[in-house]
């Protein structure tokens, strides 16, 4: 006899990493920065007592961000990954029976934490545009839901969330809900009116704010996420977390990170002007995208996806393929840029049906 699983548990597809790509190919699957480890990072790796176990309080690394917020340490928490920080607030407040809602699309991980949790998921549609239906959120939450997730830059979309949107699906959402704002591309952002979490917290008790150290600061390879909030709320999170899950590298490497912010963020400012271009050239070619604020544009090409999939990978793309809905593809090397474009002006002069569908959302 078989053992005994969950079986929705058993149903649920693993999370599947971005394709990888071939030595000719650029791998714009998986929202990974380009740009070069820097050497104070690699030194501060270097240092790492791997014979030790880490610090599973992450207190140095903590004790920075928490002066870097503005907030207490007790209002930091710190994640291997802020994917494992989701896992653990998710488990820390939402059970059997309770429901978590959230934007769909957006990051594909939320369904399954959900259902590992044992609650019950409820995607609302984004709006055509590939933005949240923050109005049609608010009108779904319902005596049984325990959190709300809001992904801003959206993943994928890349669309992003104001401050003034913000305020008003707040002012809709009961205070015993915890609402976790998802801001793993921040930095990404320029957008004037966009909303920033740690501008907000002061307003909203029951909101956290989850940033990470994997997109802009490149360090996506060590898996370091943070999150603030209210110390009760990050004391349940540190409760459902697996202990001395953030190595001793990894916070070294944060840490390492944060002392040389300015030179990283410098990196991002060429990316966010690469993704200018790329947005440019791709409504130059006549393939509509939405506005992108994160490091990736959005094709939402509906029923052609496998077909615009197949052409970006002709011309040496690798995308993340939502099959059914579109492709995701990052900002990536320098010389990916007239790669993709090149793609564009396929698409656009074979695949005219994929065009339409994007120009619909």
């Amino acid at each position: 006899m078989p053992v005994t699983l969950r079986p929705e548990i058993a149903a649920l597809p693993p999370y599947r990493q971005g394709r990888p790509a071939s030595a000719e190919a650029f791998k714009l699957s998986s929202n990974e920065n380009p740009n070069p480890t820097h050497p104070a990072i690699l030194a501060a790796i270097a240092e790492s007592n791997l014979n030790r176990y880490p610090d599973g309080a992450a207190t140095a690394l903590r004790a920075r961000l928490a002066e870097r917020a503005g907030v207490s340490i007790d209002e930091v928490h710190v994640g291997a990954g802020s994917s494992s920080i989701l896992y653990q607030l998710i488990q820390a407040a939402a059970g059997p029976g309770d429901e978590v809602l959230f934007a769909w699309r957006s990051f594909e991980a939320y369904p399954g934490i959900v259902t590992v949790a044992g609650a019950v998921s409820v995607p609302v549609p984004n709006l055509p545009s590939g933005h949240h239906d923050l109005d049609a959120m608010a009108a779904a939450i319902t005596d049984r839901t325990r959190v709300v997730i809001v992904c801003t830059p959206n993943n994928p979309t890349s669309t992003l969330v104001t401050a003034a949107q913000f305020t008003a699906f707040m002012a809709k959402v009961p205070p015993t809900v915890l609402v976790i704002l998802d801001e793993a591309y921040f930095e990404f952002v320029t957008d004037p009116h966009a909303v920033s979490g740690l501008d907000e917290l002061q307003r909203y008790p029951n909101l956290v704010v989850l940033r990470t150290f994997s997109k802009a600061f490149g360090l996506a390879g060590l898996r370091v996420g943070w999150v603030v909030g209210a110390s009760y709320i990050l004391d349940a999170a540190r409760s459902a977390a697996i202990p001395l899950a953030v190595t001793e590298p990894a916070q070294r490497a944060a840490i390492a990170a944060l002392d040389v912010e300015d030179e990283l963020l410098a990196g991002v400012d060429d990316l966010i002007e690469r993704r200018s271009r790329v947005y440019d050239g791709l409504l130059a070619a006549g393939l509509p995208v939405p506005e992108p604020h994160g490091n990736f544009v959005w094709i939402a090409a509906g029923e052609e996806t496998t077909a615009v999939s197949a052409l970006l990978e002709d011309d040496g793309i690798i995308g993340r393929v939502f099959v059914g809905d579109g492709v995701r593809v990052s900002i990536g090397e320098e010389g990916s840029v007239e790669r993709l474009l090149r793609s564009a002006a396929r698409i656009v002069e074979t695949l005219p049906k994929a065009v339409e569908n994007a120009r619909l959302g």
